[in-house]
């Protein structure tokens, strides 16, 4: 997995329970650095923290929903800010999520986002594969990808900023000769992939007011030209505005795709679809 080896990852509840143990004169407490992927011996102090013979001050002030990594001199958020504030949150299940601007890209309202990947991972059967990972996003997709035995996997991630909360992020895949990550938008690096070179694509793109061209029929017929018949396709749309104003965003998804030229089915959160 990804992280920095040797760097603890704080949030406030990892805090508090350093805190706590502290109060009550522990010598030292289990706990989780890395967002829940294991558990370490920490010696717990009422200012700070001792973890492999390295003493740390707990950060000031420290927030909820936010997630905390050591520079090598100080603990600061993780987040960027520069066109769009972009920041690794934490979740209840370990496996972080992300926001830009507070919206959440990943659902984490009733399963962990990365449960929740591997659930739709297996709709396009990853076994002997090559995929492409449209929006690469923390890599969920991809790690589940590559431990079903995908062959190859193309991931491309259009945001820089994002690429370096994955670098942060204890849960998102490790370097793998499987594994092709790069930073480009899918729009444009879709027209380069040769016609019938993909065996299943994984799109999860942001939200259609903020990406309106991946919805589009000029990016659907890219993917019916890059897929071999057969191909399997799995599209997170999610259901946004049908309350506030009865958009269809899944039906209007399904017909584009159909007239691109796959067979659809609504599924979840999102469609899957087969090229024909």
């Amino acid at each position: 997995m990804s992280g920095v080896p040797g760097r603890p990852l704080l949030t406030r509840d990892v805090v508090s329970t350093l805190r706590s143990a502290a109060r009550a004169g522990a010598a030292a407490v289990e706990c989780s650095l890395d967002l829940g992927r294991s558990t370490t011996r920490v010696l717990a102090a009422a200012t700070g923290f001792t973890w492999q013979a390295q003493a740390y001050p707990y950060p000031e002030p420290c927030r909820e929903r936010t997630v905390y990594h050591w520079t090598g001199e100080t603990f600061e958020p993780v987040a960027r800010y520069r066109s769009s504030l972009i920041k690794l949150v934490p979740t209840e299940w370990g496996p972080p999520t992300f926001e830009i601007d507070g919206i959440k890209m990943l659902p984490t309202a009733r399963v962990s986002p990365y449960l929740d990947a591997e659930v739709k991972v297996a709709l396009i059967k990853p076994a002997g594969k090559t995929i492409l990972d449209t929006c690469g996003g923390l890599g969920y997709f991809a790690a589940w990808c590559l431990a079903g035995g995908a062959e190859r996997v193309l991931s491309f991630e259009k945001n820089p900023d994002v690429l370096w909360l994955r670098s942060l992020n204890p849960w998102s895949p490790a370097a793998d000769a499987r594994l092709a990550l790069a930073q480009g938008d899918i729009g444009v690096e879709i027209r380069g992939l040769p016609s019938g070179s993909l065996d299943a694509v994984l799109h999860d793109p942001p939200r259609f007011g903020i990406a309106g061209e991946l919805y589009a029929q000029e990016f659907y017929d890219e993917l019916a030209r890059t897929l071999k018949r057969r191909g399997r396709l799995f599209h997170y749309t999610g259901t946004p505005n049908r309350k506030t104003s009865g958009r269809d965003v899944p039906a209007e998804v399904s017909r584009r795709l159909r007239t691109a030229g796959f067979h659809t089915e609504l599924t979840g959160d999102g469609v899957l679809a087969i090229r024909t």
